[in-house]
């Protein structure tokens, strides 16, 4: 089959692998029809995550139809159409019965790597380095899913692969940012980065009660989608200090809750800025935590911060005097996408929201790599690209 792989920083190469085999009686192989590349493959595509390897097949948005099932799989048959959630979940382990899926205890065969950087080790994930399982991933034709009852959600035929394709991922992930923002009657959430995660957790915001959605980014287009696909106020970043934008939008107050929906390449501006990059790029700190202390400062005392961008490793100069003495709340984590899906996929079979609306590209496969320039670079309007084998 076609796959994409990665060899290196900038360097994913469409190749011929071997089809993907049942290995476990509780996997199932699905033809994929549909994937995406989500803004932490960029973290991949730009060579910050670790224990990657060269040939490695990379992508975990997806969804498809069942061609092959393990004698133990008992809810999918073949010819089912299913979507995926990102996260690999056992659904027997503590974690998993308590729907924290990205904590599973038995997912990650190679969980002895996060237990030497975590402390513990967390779930397994599609096409996300060998720290999180070594899986191949869903650029590709084919891909075998473990666990294949309690990842794959059934799906009824008639309704786009596009409008279905996010509940793999992003749609949950920005669901499960909001949801942490415990947001009452009245509240402000103010979301950092309107990429697709940042888009859905504006919408879900909004779902869950907020009285007002504030979007900060700095590309004009991701603005204009965040006005017109989730009703947010913007605030370009380039242009005026977030943190002085946001008080006076909010009469001085803060906001009462903030989502980092951007992560460990977080821009940011001046000196700041080129310290991080300039730390980063000789690995004297893996990851640019601009974001979070744009958030600790801006947040209203007593608020909540939900960060939903991936992290990897290591920050500093996080200003953690004021995180305590402002008494803030943090919360975080890989999403729960199992925990999310059904709930999401009855909202958009209901027609409350079109997750079809934040794809701008569709590619085939074999323009991957166009895809990742495009998308990384935000060329000709990007915000997300849909990929068909």
């Amino acid at each position: 089959m076609k796959a994409v792989c990665w060899y290196g920083a900038n360097d994913v190469r469409v190749e011929n692998v071997p089809d993907p085999t049942i290995l476990n009686p509780r996997d199932a192989i699905l033809k994929i029809t549909s994937a995406t590349i989500c803004g932490s493959d960029l973290h991949i595509y730009d060579g910050y995550i670790p224990t990657m390897k060269a040939g490695d097949i990379i992508g975990h948005e997806f969804m498809g139809e069942v061609v092959d099932v393990g004698r133990e799989v008992k809810k999918l048959k073949k010819g089912d159409r299913v979507v995926v959630s990102s996260i690999i979940g056992c659904g027997q382990c503590h974690y998993c019965q308590q729907q924290k899926w990205s904590l599973c205890d038995n997912s990650n065969p190679n969980g002895w790597i996060h237990d030497k950087l975590f402390g513990f080790g967390t779930a397994g994930i599609f096409g996300y380095s060998h720290a999180f399982g070594g899986y191949a991933g869903a650029f590709a034709e084919y891909i075998r899913v473990p666990f294949a009852d309690y990842g794959a959600v059934q799906v009824p035929e008639g309704i786009p692969d596009e409008k279905i394709l996010p509940l793999s991922d992003a749609f949950p992930t920005g669901y499960m940012g909001a949801e942490m923002c415990n947001i009452s009657p009245g509240d402000t959430v103010a979301v950092w980065g309107a990429g697709p995660v940042g888009l859905f957790a504006m919408k879900s915001a909004y779902m869950l009660g907020a009285e007002r959605v504030i979007a900060i980014d700095r590309v004009p287009e991701r603005l204009q989608m965040a006005q017109e696909f989730a009703n947010a106020e913007t605030i370009n970043y380039e242009e005026i200090s977030a943190g002085d934008a946001l008080k006076e939008m909010t009469g001085g107050r803060g906001a009462d809750a903030c989502i980092d929906a951007v992560g460990l390449e977080a821009h940011g501006m001046g000196l700041e800025g080129f310290y991080d990059e300039a730390k980063q790029a000789v690995r004297l700190e893996t990851d640019r935590p601009h974001v979070l202390r744009e958030m600790i400062l801006a947040c209203r005392k007593g608020g909540i911060l939900s960060i939903m961008g991936v992290y990897s490793g290591f920050v500093d100069k996080i200003p953690m005097g004021a995180a305590m003495n402002k008494a803030l709340t943090w919360k975080m984590g890989q999403m729960f996408g199992q925990k999310y899906m059904p709930m999401l996929l009855d909202r958009v079979l209901n027609n409350e929201v079109d997750p079809s609306r934040v794809f701008t590209h569709r590619l085939p496969l074999e323009e991957a790599k166009q895809g990742f320039e495009m998308f990384k670079h935000k060329k000709d309007n990007c915000v997300k690209v849909l990929l068909k084998p």
